[in-house]
C-alpha cells in the first residue's frame, strides 16, 4: 500500500466520520427540542408528498412543493434562528470551556436538598416559585434578558428571591451546573389545548420553557402552594418533597454521549 492510497482511505473515513459526527448533532438537538421534532416531522412528510406527487404526476402540487423546498430553508433560518444559535453554541462547548463543571454526586445531593429545602418553606407558605434547572440545552437567551446573579444555591437565597414583594418574585430563576444564574427570567408561556385551564401563567410558562429544551422546571403554586415538576412537555402535578427529591437526583444524573447514564461510586464523588 502507497502513501497516496493510505492518505485517500484516511481522507475518506474523516469525510464518513464527519458527517455522521453532523448528523448525530443535528438528531441530539431534534430530540431535545419539541418545535425541532414538529419541524422534522413536517419535512419528512412534504418529502413523501413530493415523491407521491412526481409518482401521480401531480403537476401544480409538485410545482408548490418545488417551491418551498427551494425558498423553506431561508425560511427556516429566519424562524429558527435562537434554536441555531443555541445549536451552535453547543457545537463549540467542551468540557474544559463550558460555563460550568460536571456536577460529582456528593455536589448534587447537596443542590438538591437546598432547593427542596427551600421548596418546602415555600410549599408551607404559598409562596410562588419558578425554578429552571439548565441540562444540556442553552437557556442563553432568557438568562440574558434576566437578573444577573451567578451565586452559590442556598434555600435561603431561593427564599428571598421570591419573598412576596420582591421585584424578582413574579420571574423564574435559572440553575446552571450548582449556581443561580439569573433570576426574574421570563419564558414563553405553552399553547397546548391539553393543559387543564386551572393551571396558570406560572405552569403554562414551565410547560412551555420544558417543551423548548431538555430542562427541568420546578413550580410552586401560589394558590395551593402544590409542587409540580415539568420536564419535556409533561407536567408532574402535586408531588410530594420526596418525590421532588427523587426526580432532581434522577434527572440531574450525568449522562453519556449515547444517553446513558454514567455510572458512579463513592470514591468518584469525594397555578
Amino acid at each position: 500500500m502507497n502513501i497516496d492510497l493510505f492518505l485517500t482511505i484516511i481522507k475518506n473515513v474523516l469525510d464518513i466520520c464527519l458527517v455522521w459526527l453532523g448528523l448525530y448533532y443535528i438528531l441530539k438537538n431534534i430530540r431535545n427540542n419539541v418545535k425541532m421534532t414538529l419541524l422534522f416531522k413536517g419535512l419528512i412528510i412534504l418529502l413523501i408528498v413530493k415523491v407521491v406527487a412526481d409518482w401521480l404526476n401531480l403537476f401544480t402540487v409538485g410545482l408548490l412543493l418545488e417551491y418551498i423546498i427551494m425558498w423553506g430553508p431561508l425560511a427556516l433560518i429566519i424562524i429558527f434562528q435562537p434554536e441555531i444559535r443555541n445549536t451552535l453554541e453547543q457545537l463549540g462547548r467542551t468540557q474544559l470551556l463550558g460555563r460550568h463543571k460536571t456536577l460529582t454526586l456528593s455536589e448534587r445531593e447537596k443542590m438538591v436538598s437546598e432547593i427542596v429545602n427551600a421548596v418546602e418553606y415555600l410549599k408551607k407558605n404559598r409562596i410562588g416559585a419558578l425554578i429552571i434547572l439548565e441540562r444540556d440545552y442553552s437557556l442563553r437567551e432568557y438568562i440574558e434578558r434576566a437578573k444577573k446573579i451567578y451565586a452559590e444555591i442556598t434555600s435561603d437565597l431561593l427564599i428571598s428571591i421570591f419573598f412576596p414583594n420582591n421585584p424578582l418574585h413574579d420571574g423564574g430563576v435559572i440553575i446552571q451546573g450548582d449556581k443561580i444564574t439569573c433570576a426574574g427570567a421570563v419564558f414563553p408561556t405553552s399553547v397546548d389545548g391539553r393543559i387543564g385551564k386551572r393551571l396558570g401563567t406560572r405552569h403554562r410558562a414551565a410547560i412551555g420553557i420544558s417543551e423548548e429544551s431538555d430542562c427541568i422546571s420546578l413550580i410552586v403554586s401560589e394558590e395551593t402552594g402544590r409542587v409540580s415538576i415539568a420536564i419535556n412537555g409533561d407536567l408532574s402535578y402535586n408531588l410530594t418533597l420526596d418525590d421532588v427529591r427523587i426526580i432532581l437526583l434522577e434527572e440531574l444524573q450525568p449522562k453519556t454521549d449515547f444517553g446513558n447514564e454514567e455510572i458512579e461510586t463513592e470514591g468518584d464523588s469525594n397555578e
